[in-house]
């Protein structure tokens, strides 16, 4: 007669839940270095971050499209983008009378001079420092830079929206919309103050084409002739790039 020997398993050891610790857990992903938040993001800031992602495209497509509207049509280019090269080039059209029109290109372009400077706003609504801590982070050079800024824009207060729009090389501009809203800043008053300082700027660039007038008009009219030439060059170098980078990745 053959017995069955029945093996004896041992159970799975139960693991207690006062032995997980905190050290011991997965990474999330939302945790990882390089994203603005510390917490796991809700819809605003997937939003958010992803008008900052807009805000990237609408650059690039821009620069080709920047450099044709700046010979052919710069009160096209003014309105769209609220330059102030483009403002300064619509004062000298209109300093020679090319430009009757220019009371609208000027309100136009300071209007829209507006139009993602809430996204940085809201950045620092919601996320403090977070977009300052992740440009920072892209160099040493960068690091000086932005801790420059943000200390000039902590002096500064309100008063920083009228410097953020000088030619100067810090990133006082971004650093003042972020801060605004991690200082709790309203957005009514961030848009207040932002289009006060963005308009006085677009009239002294205006009145400064003005004044050049018909120098600038021929310089203007020279560039025409080569803009179509210039743009095309800057897409190919564009395209160029992005493919050097993928075949580099």
């Amino acid at each position: 007669m053959t017995r069955t020997i029945t093996p004896v398993t041992t159970p799975p050891e139960q693991t207690d839940p006062q032995d997980v610790r905190p050290g011991n857990e997965t990474k999330q992903w939302w945790e990882e270095d390089g994203l603005p938040w510390n917490h796991e993001p809700t819809r605003a800031d997937i939003a958010c971050l992803t008008w900052f992602g807009v805000v990237g495209i609408f650059s690039l497509i821009l620069i080709p499209t920047r450099a044709w509207l700046l010979g052919v049509a710069p009160d096209i280019l003014a309105m769209i983008t609220g330059g102030r090269t483009a403002v300064a080039a619509s004062g000298a059209l209109a300093g020679t009378g090319e430009m009757p029109h220019w009371p609208w290109v000027l309100g136009v372009a300071s209007l829209l001079s507006l139009k993602f400077d809430w996204i940085y706003w809201w950045a620092g609504k919601l996320w403090g420092r977070g977009m300052i801590e992740i440009w920072a982070g892209r160099s040493e050079r960068a690091a000086r830079n932005y801790g420059r800024a943000e200390r000039l824009a902590e002096r500064l207060g309100p008063v920083g929206f009228l410097l953020a729009y000088m030619p100067i090389p810090l990133p006082l501009m971004q650093v003042v919309f972020v801060l605004s809203g991690a200082a709790g800043m309203s957005l009514k008053r961030f848009l207040l103050y932002d289009y006060i300082a963005s308009t006085l700027w677009l009239v002294l660039f205006f009145a400064l084409g003005w004044r050049l007038g018909e120098p600038a008009v021929d310089v203007l009219d020279a560039y025409a002739r080569i803009a179509g030439y210039v743009a095309i060059g800057l897409i190919v170098v564009i395209v160029a790039g992005s493919l050097w980078r993928g075949r580099k990745q």
